[in-house]
């Protein structure tokens, strides 16, 4: 069978070592639609994986009470019984008004208040439908049958909890400025991201509507009464909060040995309406003796952050989104638009040296307008927008890995030269490589894998292998143009005597990455995209080292060559 498989092998190089235009216009135009194809496999840092955990962020409207807060989640656990079978599902556990309990290096805590809490689902080991399914249908029903309740989901496995650096979302965009309007342009950033397509869980971080009671202390009539104000703030936050807030306090127990804190509060159902806050007794001095709170200060009703975050000092908005349905590259590519529109690209140093406009002479005369922002032309002076998370750390990886690909088909280049003492016969090898490319883009839009960082380390390895099966074909076929044969014979004599060990070496590889390209196992889907990448270049590269190469190499070899006279004609002698 192999023989006969050989023999239609030689025939096809044959014909191609005598059509080597059809051969380059075949190749291209693969070269070609693969570049067509790219833009439609898409981008992700590392792939999901199926961990069988569901970790649900709720969070009813500011101010609400824990008990009204735990009716509300009880309810929430009833639809997630519905959308999630019994049989799918081990456990639900609740945490309302709790951090998280495990390491905060790479975790996020934005459970603050009793306002917030977590849902955490816990899947059957053999569930029948994928875990993103599952999130989809929660994401789906839960808001239309609680439309007053925020809901967002976050990585509940480790890995993409590590991958996201403490944050909550994949995606993080920051507005920084002290200015009244960052708040107002965070909300606009919010709802343009929301019109993204594949973007969810689009979210301001920051609560600024929290409800408070705000006293403020008549200072006048509280020192007519022998009181200051810090005096006046210690008694309240004693009465609401404990003395422990004013003065911590411990009690050494003299039987034990031990000490224990000891705090003063008013009951706290004695504290059931604001008029019981005001009659909150005051110690005074003087004859005016002890005073209610309402005589020396009034209470009204406000708004209050409930979180405020910082950077660099700078006051922070965050607004957090999440991926479905499509892949990290796409959003963030229209997430770049989007903060291009409010921070449009500063110009290069080219730019900046030699191009000529009207408004180079201004710039030369030292005229500088008032009220710009440098950074963010768009936006009020002092504000910038700055975008973080796994796409950040996708970018720079992907620069990186980019830069490690084309560092290695060049380092491989420049040993052959060393070993070949040509600079020609490394070039033909090199050939197989955009075949190996174009099969990786192929298997990876078949199988509707993403380009990732496993995915690209699949290509570093097939760049390896594709270029030892080619270095065997050309080194015997210079063997057999030494020993007097012609580039096409030599050609056609390598790939005949070649295609053994060249197939032997792709198959071995191929086959044993196999179960890794099935993703099989808990947590295959990470090193999936790898095996898969690694098949598709090999057999594509193959392809090219038994066909494409020997035809290069009778082409640049078959230039060098004297052309043979016919017999009887003789050779024209020089004048």
């Amino acid at each position: 069978g192999f023989e006969g498989f050989r023999k239609g092998y030689v025939g096809l190089l044959n014909w191609g070592l005598f059509h080597r235009m059809a051969i380059f216009l075949i190749f291209g135009a693969l070269g070609v639609v693969s570049l067509f194809v790219l833009p439609f496999v898409g981008q992700d840092f590392f792939p999901l994986v199926d961990a069988g955990q569901i970790r649900m962020h709720v969070t009813v409207p500011a101010g609400t009470r824990l008990e009204e807060v735990e009716l509300i989640f009880g309810k929430i656990e009833t639809v997630i019984r519905e959308i999630v079978p019994e049989e799918d599902r081990r456990q639900i556990l609740d945490n309302i008004g709790l951090p998280q309990p495990i390491n905060m290096a790479f975790t996020d805590t934005p459970t603050i208040s009793s306002a917030d809490g977590e849902i955490l689902i816990s899947l059957a080991a053999e569930h029948k439908l994928n875990t993103q399914e599952y999130i989809r249908r929660l994401r789906e029903g839960l808001p239309k049958r609680f439309p007053t309740v925020d809901f967002f989901f976050q990585p509940a496995d480790i890995v993409n909890q590590i991958l996201n650096f403490g944050l909550p979302a994949p995606i993080d965009v920051q507005i920084i400025g002290g200015s009244p309007q960052t708040a107002k342009i965070a909300k606009e950033v919010k709802e343009k991201i929301q019109a993204i397509p594949g973007a969810v869980d689009v979210h301001v971080h920051q609560i600024t509507n929290g409800p408070a009671l705000q006293i403020t202390v008549d200072r006048q009539r509280s020192a007519e009464l022998g009181m200051t104000q810090r005096e006046v703030a210690n008694n309240v936050l004693t009465t609401l909060s404990s003395s422990a807030v004013v003065n911590f306090n411990l009690w050494p127990d003299p039987k034990s040995g031990l000490q224990y804190p000891v705090a003063v509060q008013t009951p706290q159902y004695l504290l059931s309406s604001i008029e019981e806050v005001m009659n909150t007794n005051l110690p005074g001095r003087g004859q005016a003796g002890s005073q209610m709170l309402s005589n020396v200060a009034t209470i009204e009703r406000k708004e209050t952050p409930l979180v405020i975050n910082h950077t660099n000092v700078q006051p922070t908005f965050d607004v957090f989104a999440n991926v479905q349905g499509t892949d990290l590259g796409t959003v963030a590519a229209q997430l770049d638009k989007l903060v291009a529109e409010y921070c449009p690209p500063q110009p290069s140093w080219w730019s900046k040296t030699f191009a000529k406009g009207e408004a180079q002479p201004a710039a030369q005369k030292g005229e500088v307008k008032k009220d710009v922002n440098p950074i963010c032309a768009n936006l009020p002076p002092g504000i910038r927008i700055e975008v973080r998370g796994q796409v950040e750390s996708m970018k720079t990886a992907f620069t990186n890995l980019g830069y490690g690909i084309l560092f290695a088909a060049m380092l491989v280049y420049f040993i052959m030269v060393v070993n070949f003492q040509s600079w020609t016969d490394p070039f033909i090898i090199i050939t197989a490589l955009p075949g190996a490319l174009c099969g990786i883009i192929w298997i990876l839009f078949l199988t509707g894998t993403t380009f990732s960082v496993p995915s690209l380390m699949g290509t570093i390895m097939s760049v390896g292998v594709a270029t030892a099966n080619s270095i065997l074909i050309v080194s015997f076929a210079k063997e057999q143009l030494a020993s007097g044969k012609t580039a096409m014979q030599a050609a056609l004599a390598a790939g005949f005597t070649r295609l053994r060990p060249v197939l032997m070496t792709a198959s071995a590889m191929i086959i044993g990455m196999v179960p890794m390209a099935l993703g099989l196992g808990e947590g295959g889907e990470q090193n999936a995209p790898l095996g898969r990448a690694v098949i598709g270049g090999l057999i594509f590269a193959t392809i090219s080292s038994l066909v494409f190469v020997p035809v290069v190499f009778s082409l640049i070899h078959g230039r060098r060559e004297r052309p043979v006279q016919p017999l009887g004609v003789p050779s024209a002698q020089p004048a």
